[in-house]
């Protein structure tokens, strides 16, 4: 992998994270690195796991858990990237006062998702054609949980495919639902919530809930990488 995470201004993704719960990371991945792993997706030995979506209602298209050893870019990817987010985890659970260590390295936290049960890998690349879509919602894979994760877009908007916008929904408790909608370029990384972020009230700090999913693709096809930081267990 040639980005290198020390270049990268995580003052400024802390910044976004905190206000709006995502923040965008543009050029993490070459065309070339995409293009690799695009590549790679019809190599049934390296997944775990295929999910068609059809099947469980989650929408159209196909998913496949990678199997560890993980390939060298998703373990850089996963390992290199924690330790920048761990800090605003921890700021995250102490507000909201919720119990939860997250140690400075990613493979102390593994060490938690292993002593829960939690062993297999939960990074995957998810595939849509024309069509597909994903309906909304939350990647929370047992008890220990990274509070966020990371998705990395391997093929172009507007070229490989129209549609397939990734889409939020920011749910603050008492108010109406809010939609965010984005098209990030191939190679870019969104880092986002997981499942909620802290927002401060006149009483203290609250949960803002978030969920999210992908509407439809009017053509092509469209790859995503997804970096799950916490094991899962099944």
């Amino acid at each position: 992998m040639t980005w290198n995470p020390e270049d990268q201004n995580w003052e400024l993704v802390s910044t976004e994270m905190h206000h709006k719960g995502f923040a965008l990371v543009r050029s993490v991945l070459t065309d070339a690195e995409c293009e690799g792993l695009k590549a790679e997706y019809d190599k049934v030995e390296a997944y775990r796991k295929t999910v068609v979506m059809e099947r469980y209602r989650f929408g159209v298209g196909e998913y496949k858990y990678f199997d560890y050893p993980l390939p060298g870019i998703v373990g850089e990817l996963r390992t290199s990237v924690y330790p920048k987010l761990a800090p605003i985890a921890e700021t995250w659970f102490s507000a909201l006062r919720l119990q939860g260590v997250f140690p400075p390295t990613h493979a102390g936290f593994l060490e938690q998702c292993r002593r829960r049960g939690q062993q297999k890998a939960a990074p995957l690349i998810l595939k849509y054609g024309k069509g597909g879509f994903n309906t909304l919602h939350q990647d929370l894979y047992g008890e220990v949980y990274f509070p966020m994760q990371a998705v990395l877009f391997l093929s172009r908007p507007g070229t490989d495919y129209t549609g397939g916008e990734f889409v939020m929904i920011r749910q603050v408790p008492r108010a109406q639902s809010r939609a965010i909608v984005l098209k990030p370029g191939k190679g870019d990384m969104l880092i986002f919530t997981t499942q909620f972020k802290p927002g401060k009230g006149i009483r203290g700090y609250y949960r803002i809930g978030m969920k999210h999913g992908v509407s439809e693709v009017m053509s092509g096809e469209r790859f995503t990488l997804g970096i799950i930081f916490h094991d899962a267990v099944s």
